[in-house]
């Protein structure tokens, strides 16, 4: 295809921020492949030929930033891309090994690219013009068709957070004062997450009519009331968001809660685990900064090994634990009622589209981090990965290994591994005392139902049980808290 040429692996190169950013809104839009290489702030648009946009609309440069969440719409000869940008950047430099940055020239911002005129042009942008705080970043994008016009969510910042509504001459309006991150389409809805606060992550879905604006809300009162498994789940970080088989799908971490938010008498929204490696600690794996893709009529999600981390922390042991990479980053191929792991990748996938017969996979080595980790480079190696379609959703599931820690998962729910597509299914449990495992069987069907769950006695020491009996997702829970245990899953 006529982008192939233009492709290239990015390596370290001057972004002042936070780690790294990545490979942004990767979409094929008119026979025009767009995607924001972040922390660079530059927005390439590849076909015949190549153009890239600087982010000089929004203020001068040296710039940095773009879009970290996939804030991007791709609607007929219309591309629509949102985010952040510092304009210019000011990096306040280090002291001894930890950074900081100045976030005075710190703007969200959405531009519009025409694909038949090759041009952009700026729709909106807003600063708060102070050194430690933001105005929301705009972090999703959903069209209107029926209002001409944009709903965005915003909820990374510190003021103006919320869900908005973008009109064509660029007034904005808020919708909701309740933060949201991520959103879809669902039926003729635009719904987002509902951010009770930023270390908790999502407490429910806000819905609004995509014709009227009228607002729907559906909290979750109790997570194991709506578990598929009965338990809990915490520090539910915001990931993308998609609608398919008349429901509405949104993955955070820890899992997926999927049903009709805006008639949920009609199906509660459920909660099914997947990924899940523990109540504390880590926040990875995680469909954080990423994005799904409908493929084959099906969802494929990435879970990320790494898509956060902290390096400049006060409690050593802190840092040693959230930066432990437990498992590879996977593609996890959801036909309900099934779901199969069907790619196994590294670091983090940060963005995916579909053009022709190839899925393109955004992927980058390094994490997004924070604090006083900022430096004057994106510290992290970004490129693009083109896989065949009907290979990726109908191969041989490929071989994952993956590592639970005991003081991680404590006695509470944790794993969600789909089973379905391997051989060898074995499971290796280190323990330092007599105990008890749960395992939980469950499906990805429409509503996800629990299939079975079985208890095993656990001896001090190694311990190997066959999973070879389970054929759907697989969670578990220790009976009793063991901070040294480790657990090991191996699917072949």
């Amino acid at each position: 295809m006529s982008y192939e040429g233009h492709l290239q692996i990015w390596g370290p190169s001057p972004g002042p921020e936070w780690g790294s950013g990545g490979i942004f809104g990767l979409s094929y839009c008119n026979r025009i492949l767009y995607f924001t290489l972040a922390f660079e702030a530059k927005a390439f648009f590849l076909g015949r030929e190549a153009r890239v946009y600087d982010f000089h609309l929004v203020g001068p440069g040296p710039a940095s930033g773009g879009d970290t969440y996939n804030a991007v719409y791709c609607g007929g000869e219309e591309l629509f891309f949102g985010g952040w940008v510092h304009a210019p950047v000011v990096f306040k430099g280090k002291t001894g090994t930890s950074g900081e940055i100045d976030f005075r020239n710190k703007h969200s911002h959405v531009h519009v690219y025409d694909t038949e005129r090759d041009e952009v042009r700026l729709l909106w942008k807003e600063s708060a013009h102070h050194e430690s705080r933001w105005v929301g970043e705009i972090s999703e994008i959903v069209f209107s068709s029926l209002r001409d016009s944009l709903f965005l969510a915003r909820g990374d910042g510190h003021e103006n957070l919320g869900i908005f509504e973008l009109e064509r001459g660029g007034k904005m309006h808020r919708l909701s004062d309740l933060p949201g991150l991520k959103g879809a389409h669902f039926l003729d809805y635009a719904c987002f997450d509902i951010q009770g606060d930023w270390a908790g992550g999502i407490d429910g879905i806000q819905c609004f009519d995509l014709q009227s604006a009228k607002s729907y809300r559906y909290f979750v009162q109790d997570w194991t009331k709506v578990s598929v498994d009965g338990g809990g789940v915490l520090w539910r970080g915001s990931g993308y968001a998609i609608s398919a088989f008349a429901r509405y799908y949104h993955f955070f971490r820890g899992g997926v809660l999927v049903g009709n938010p805006v008639e949920p008498e009609l199906e509660r929204p459920t909660f099914l685990r997947l990924m899940d490696f523990g109540v504390r600690g880590a926040p990875q794996p995680s469909p954080q900064r990423s994005n799904a893709l409908p493929i084959g009529g099906g969802i494929l999600a990435p879970f990320s090994s790494m898509p956060h981390g902290g390096l400049h922390i006060p409690d050593v042991s802190v840092v040693r634990d959230i930066n432990e990479v437990r498992a590879p980053s996977v593609l996890i191929y959801i036909s309900p009622p099934q779901a199969r792991i069907v790619g196994v990748y590294g670091a983090r996938i940060t963005s995916m589209t579909k053009a022709g017969s190839k899925v393109l996979i955004g992927y980058n080595t390094a994490p997004n981090l924070g604090g006083k980790d900022s430096s004057p480079l994106d510290i992290g190696f970004r490129g693009i990965t083109s896989v065949d379609e009907e290979q990726l959703i109908n191969r041989q599931s490929p071989p994952v290994l993956l590592k639970f820690r005991g003081n991680n998962v404590l006695n509470e729910h944790f794993g969600g591994i789909p089973l379905l597509g391997y051989r060898e299914r074995k499971l290796v449990l280190l323990s330092s005392r007599d105990n008890v495992l749960e395992v939980f069987e469950s499906d990805a069907g429409t509503p996800p139902e629990l299939l079975s769950s079985e208890s095993y006695s656990i001896k001090t020491g190694k311990n190997e049980i066959d999973l070879g009996g389970f054929v759907g997702i697989v969670s578990f829970r220790v009976r009793e808290r063991d901070s040294s245990l480790r657990l090991y899953v191996s699917l072949q």
